[in-house]
């Protein structure tokens, strides 16, 4: 396990709604509590109100929401959104499964996972404290911190003592979420990835971009220097805490590959383009990582944080106005962005099913058939989405 300092004197915050000795603490036993511990109210430090509490929130029975995060004409942009509040952390049905798989990759790969350079232990902490206080007020009965510092996950049955325990293995072991966090070079003013645990990495992983400034980190993003990069260094400088945003980033995968690195044989394939003999349309998903950027109040790193979320893209057969949103993108997008999105290997079955399923749609009368290619209104969802919840 890579080693971290661990910063003494700090005590975690709690909400007016965390549950410990056996009952509910009020809004003033909280107030009071932190009064005499020293704890750090973040949702007053940032600006940002706390989430709503899911007092009858049932961990089995959530469904991720459907982001379709599809854009037409598509520009290379941040394309972003003010972040919903009660939507930092979402979690869903996947979540034993998720935190096993990134357990299981943390003690296969080690540093690739999970590592921090010196100077980011303020901020590691930081953030371990703020999500702390975030779970406890949103899933209030799934997650509970004493005021000894001790912090139970009902789902799991697993108990953490977050005064001593290294903040990202913390973040690992409970939060099924990737988080990378950059920090301000004093002597260039740029941003750079000095800490961070991540599982769900495409092509590359914590060892091979811990340390770079943002420009080096986006180097095999089409047109990034020539249409982000100012845009990207200016915003890092100015970003406010009350403040953070969200956007969705996507691509078309063959299964559900969480963790994929460039000497993986299926990795390799998809990048010269090639596709299994044997491909199904039943084999091909959707993977969007809904992305969230926000300033740390303290120690002012600023944090990328962002799961994947996989759906088969079958789903796109009763989801209006989907599949000929992404034919259009798919068929006339730039060609070095569906280079990037390593599209070609799935062309061949993803093509003729969107043709078909958009016809199909025509033909109920669901999508007017004079429509023409534009950004949902709904964007990141389609009209109805609600409805698979």
């Amino acid at each position: 396990m890579p080693a971290y300092s661990v910063m003494s004197g700090i005590s975690l915050p709690v909400w007016s709604l965390l549950l410990f000795a056996g009952g509910i603490v009020s809004l003033k036993s909280f107030r009071k509590w932190r009064s005499t511990k020293g704890a750090i109210d973040y949702f007053a430090l940032t600006g940002v109100r706390a989430p709503v509490p899911l007092l009858d929130f049932n961990i089995d029975e959530t469904k991720a929401r459907p982001y379709r995060p599809f854009r037409w004409e598509y520009h290379q942009t941040m394309s972003l959104k003010k972040m919903d509040p009660d939507r930092w952390i979402e979690l869903e049905s996947t979540y034993r499964t998720r935190i096993h798989e990134r357990m299981q990759l943390f003690h296969k790969h080690g540093k690739k996972i999970i590592d921090a350079l010196p100077g980011s232990e303020a901020a590691c902490r930081e953030l371990m404290e703020m999500v702390i206080q975030y779970v406890c007020v949103r899933y209030p009965r799934q997650f509970q911190l004493e005021s000894s510092g001790i912090f139970h996950n009902k789902i799991l049955h697993l108990c953490s003592d977050t005064k001593t325990i290294q903040p990202l293995f913390f973040l690992l072991q409970h939060i099924p979420e990737d988080f990378l966090i950059t920090l301000e070079d004093k002597k260039t003013g740029l941003y750079a990835f000095r800490a961070g645990v991540s599982c769900s990495a495409v092509g590359w992983n914590v060892s091979t971009k811990i340390g770079l400034y943002l420009h080096e980190i986006h180097a095999p993003v089409p047109d990034y220097k020539e249409k982000m990069e100012f845009s990207m260094d200016r915003y890092f400088t100015k970003m406010p805490t009350d403040k953070p945003i969200q956007r969705g980033s996507w691509g078309i995968e063959v299964g559900q590959p969480l963790f994929a690195q460039e000497d993986d044989t299926e990795f390799q394939l998809s990048r010269e383009g090639k596709a299994p003999p044997d491909l199904n349309i039943s084999d091909i998903h959707l993977r969007v990582d809904w992305q969230t950027l926000r300033r740390l109040p303290q120690s002012r790193a600023i944090v990328f944080n962002f799961k994947p979320l996989f759906t088969p893209i079958q789903e796109f057969r009763d989801e209006p106005y989907i599949p000929k949103l992404l034919l259009k993108i798919l068929r006339d997008g730039k060609p070095s962005f569906m280079e990037y999105k390593a599209f070609y290997h799935v062309k061949d079955k993803v093509l003729p099913a969107l043709e078909e399923w958009a016809k199909e749609q025509e033909d109920k009368g669901w999508v007017p058939a004079e429509w023409k290619e534009r950004t949902l209104a709904e964007d990141p969802f389609f009209p109805g989405w609600e409805a698979k919840l």
